[in-house]
């Protein structure tokens, strides 16, 4: 699926450039795919550099809480529901403590914590991999839960839209919880259903609710706040468990006689090699994201959209939003940049600013994760992971731009 993808991208960028150089006598698009190629490559390596620190600081701590037995213990707590959605993992195996972390850390929005998370959950899960180049089920579906996790702290995006201007910059916080935890349902079921889990099982359907129901209590605690107090609040919260996680597994193995020092070191040595190995994959993804969007074609096909939308005489105001949901699931900065230019020209609070904002903060950039975790272990077969990725995509916009007209249609 990948490979198909991945060549699909460059062709179509090709083609869409050799139209406009025969037709419409734009020679200088060529020139603008060649930058955009050598843009992308020294962009994917500077994202593995800056990716090295973090991975030897999180890998290291990580590896304080797997000798002080913390990780171990979080995966019996999960073991009854994980048993039920990886059946492959064996009880107790380090890689359920990693993957309920990095989960985790993505409910909170802690990006620099969770990639690294998660990283270290798919190195554990290949060494249950017989067959090292093909992904296994439980790998598929832990992609899957990442590249659709809920954001239940999406302080960034408050902060992107108070310096655009925003009257009020956390308006977005529940539709941003609502979609993501739509994408995450989407993701986890369309997966679960192709390998057969016991979806409908007392004990899933039990964490299902209750995560319904934590994520609802959150969602009205906030309501409840100003959004200068929610904004503060959320930051607050976000970097307040982030501390008491590294302190808890600092301070616990000391306790416990653990060499914290050697064993934060023993950890971090694996994070350079780990951001080495991705280079390959990064360049390979970011390259073909960078080619489609130099040679016009995704605009092209978005302007089209528009004027069909148009045409049947429904609201087309989600369209212009289109292109930022488009270049989320392919590139997070690429993403960025277009809800700041939405944001800039079509103003903060308005409808298509918010749904931007919606879509930026409750998905995750899927080719991206696919490339980098897939990446960092050698897998070159991902069977269904981009197609079940991509359906919790879909799902999670869906349902972005049906809350965005639900609370702002108005606007």
């Amino acid at each position: 699926m990948l490979n198909a993808i991945w060549a699909g991208f460059i062709l179509i960028a090709f083609v869409a450039a050799l139209i406009q150089a025969t037709l419409f006598g734009q020679q200088e698009i060529f020139g603008a795919l060649t930058r955009a190629m050598f843009d992308s490559a020294k962009s994917g390596f500077e994202i593995a550099l800056g990716l090295t620190g973090v991975m030897t600081l999180w890998l290291g701590i990580l590896n304080i809480g797997e000798k002080a037995g913390y990780i171990q213990q979080l995966a019996r707590l999960l073991a009854p529901l994980f048993r039920r959605l990886f059946p492959e993992v064996p009880a107790g195996h380090p890689a359920l403590g990693s993957m309920t972390m990095n989960i985790a850390a993505n409910m909170l929005g802690l990006d620099n914590a969770a990639t690294p998370l998660g990283l270290k959950a798919m190195q554990e899960l290949q060494e249950l991999n017989p067959a090292k180049e093909t992904a296994t089920n439980a790998q598929i579906l832990f992609l899957v839960i990442n590249t659709a996790a809920v954001t239940v702290f999406p302080v960034t995006v408050f902060a992107y839209r108070a310096q655009m201007g925003a009257a009020n910059p956390a308006d977005v916080f529940i539709p941003i919880l609502l979609a993501s935890f739509a994408g995450t349902v989407a993701g986890v079921l369309v997966t679960g259903l192709i390998q057969r889990l016991p979806l409908f099982d007392p004990v899933v359907l039990a964490w299902l609710v209750g995560l319904s129901l934590l994520i609802g209590g959150t969602a009205a605690w906030f309501m409840q706040m100003t959004a200068l107090e929610m904004q503060a609040r959320s930051a607050l919260v976000s970097h307040l468990l982030l501390m008491s996680l590294i302190v808890v597994f600092v301070g616990g193995a000391w306790l416990k006689g653990v060499n914290v020092y050697e064993a934060f070191v023993e950890g971090a040595k694996g994070g350079f090699d780990t951001a080495v190995r991705i280079i390959p994959y990064l360049i390979a993804m970011l390259l073909a994201i960078a080619l489609l969007r130099a040679s016009g074609a995704l605009e092209l096909a978005i302007s089209a959209l528009r004027a069909a939308v148009a045409g049947t005489g429904f609201d087309a105001r989600w369209v212009d939003a289109l292109p930022t949901g488009i270049m989320k699931t392919l590139s997070g900065s690429g993403a960025r940049a277009m809800m700041l230019d939405t944001l800039k020209t079509h103003g903060a609070d308005s409808f298509v600013g918010r749904l931007v904002s919606i879509i930026q903060g409750s998905s995750e950039t899927t080719f991206y994760v696919l490339a980098v975790y897939f990446g960092s272990v050698g897998i070159r077969n991902t069977r269904y992971a981009a197609a079940c990725g991509l359906f919790a995509d879909l799902v999670g916009f869906a349902a972005a731009v049906g809350v965005a007209y639900l609370f702002f249609g108005h606007a």
